[in-house]
């Protein structure tokens, strides 16, 4: 638990009751007239004041003993769930909710909770070695060029990487040089916007819309004009993304497939490809009678066919949150979405195919992976709109290191995650037997 955490009896609980009372006395009491059910439930669980009651919120960690949990805990028993069989003989366990809200049942003359529509929950599916080899290649190896994050954007960063740069300035604070921005170095800069950002609707990927979105251009965004030279120290926690494989190209909300595929780590593509693997998908989507496209359902091919060549790496600090969206810039709308959960526990959103059903909330913790497929559930509207703070498990803890070399190796990073999640998530562009680069007919 950390000072952010307010409990009643505190003094700082009192401070942001008053705070909170003068913030709200103005407020219209029809604030929430126009809030969709998603918006609403976002709004709930972003609350600083008074801090978001988790016992509507799904956390499957409850079902084992609950006592090294901490402060934030959900329920076993908020939203129904089916536990499912895994090829694994670990012990690993996998769950699935049986109908997603407003999504229509795609059995409706089979049991209501035999056959579900695609998310699968997977709570420490990732060993706790496991999560720390992949915070470590996320933050040291991953986050570097030739992969772009959010801030190559804006900043000429460090040539071995702004964590490796970081690390250094950490042990050195001499070393704790300024970074300096772009606009400094280029001709082309971005003016000052004179409104509030506009949003991409992006066109949804399909076979079809290949062509027209492959050569649709997708020029680099200018880099700001008004941003300063920034030290090490404080740019390594305005870092929210870097770029897995195929590019994203976030000004159009599409992928830039003129960069090539990009490479993904050996060991990344070992998880995702194990976690999809050891899924019975029988089990999962049955003889399905949803919309699969014009290729019929593809998931008995899955063992064989699944391929993670694209993804993001997020970096959430604790005020950070992932709005409502909708994954639609694949060609493949149907093969499994594979997302893993390392440092701080968060609140997990997903609801149906627009806004205005009430989303399922589930506490995903360090560790838990996430299977979002299928048709239904890979266009589903899902964001994360709460990292709980001070929920880092104690193996990410030098604490948890009985050698002192290790112990101190690893002091770095849990400085960095006693404050962020950080989210691996990695999908499959295009569907089976499709060529990006074969010639197609005008």
């Amino acid at each position: 638990m950390t000072s952010s955490i307010l409990l009643p009896d505190t003094k700082e609980y009192r401070k942001a009751h008053k705070q909170y009372l003068k913030a709200t006395k103005n407020r219209p009491k029809d604030i929430d007239h126009d809030w969709t059910p998603f918006r609403a439930a976002e709004k709930k669980f972003k609350a600083r004041f008074p801090p978001p009651d988790l016992s509507s919120v799904l956390d499957l960690a409850c079902l084992r003993d609950n006592s090294q949990l901490g402060y934030w805990k959900g329920s076993p028993d908020a939203v129904e769930f089916v536990q499912i069989p895994l090829k694994t003989e670990d012990g690993r366990k996998a769950y699935t909710i049986p109908q997603i809200p407003g999504t229509p049942h795609l059995f409706a003359d089979q049991p209501k909770f035999k056959h579900p529509p695609g998310l699968i929950v997977l709570p420490s599916f990732v060993s706790e070695q496991k999560q720390r080899d992949l915070v470590k290649w996320s933050l040291a190896e991953h986050a570097k060029q030739p992969n772009d994050t959010n801030l190559d954007i804006h900043y000429v960063l460090p040539k071995e990487g702004l964590w490796n740069a970081w690390l250094k300035a950490r042990d050195n604070p001499e070393q704790d040089a300024l970074v300096l921005p772009k606009a400094l170095v280029s001709e082309v800069v971005e003016k000052p916007s004179s409104g509030p950002r506009q949003l991409v609707n992006n066109e949804p990927a399909s076979p079809e819309t290949f062509d027209t979105i492959s050569t649709t251009p997708k020029p680099p965004p200018p880099p700001s004009s008004t941003i300063q030279p920034t030290p090490v120290s404080s740019l390594i926690y305005k870092m929210r993304w870097a770029n897995i494989g195929w590019f994203y190209h976030w000004g159009t909300k599409q992928y830039d497939f003129s960069k090539g595929p990009g490479t993904i780590d050996d060991e990344l593509r070992s998880v995702c490809h194990e976690a999809v693997r050891s899924v019975q998908w029988k089990d999962v989507h049955g003889p399905s009678s949803a919309d699969w496209g014009p290729n019929g359902p593809d998931w008995e091919t899955w063992d064989e066919t699944y391929e993670c060549d694209a993804g993001i790496v997020n970096f959430y600090q604790e005020k950070d949150t992932l709005m409502a969206h909708v994954d639609r810039s694949e060609v493949c709308a149907t093969s499994p979405l594979v997302s893993i959960s390392l440092g701080n526990a968060a609140v997990f959103l997903i609801g149906s195919l627009t806004r205005d059903t009430e989303p399922i909330p589930i506490l995903l913790r360090s560790g838990d992976a996430v299977i979002m497929s299928g048709p239904s559930c890979r266009r589903a509207y899902h964001g994360v709109p709460r990292i709980l703070e001070g929920s880092l498990p104690p193996h990410l803890k030098s604490s948890a290191f009985e050698d002192d070399a290790l112990a101190r190796e690893w002091q770095p990073y849990e400085e960095y995650l006693s404050t962020t999640r950080i989210n691996v998530n990695v999908r499959q562009v295009f569907p089976k037997g499709f060529d990006p680069f074969a010639k197609r007919s005008p």
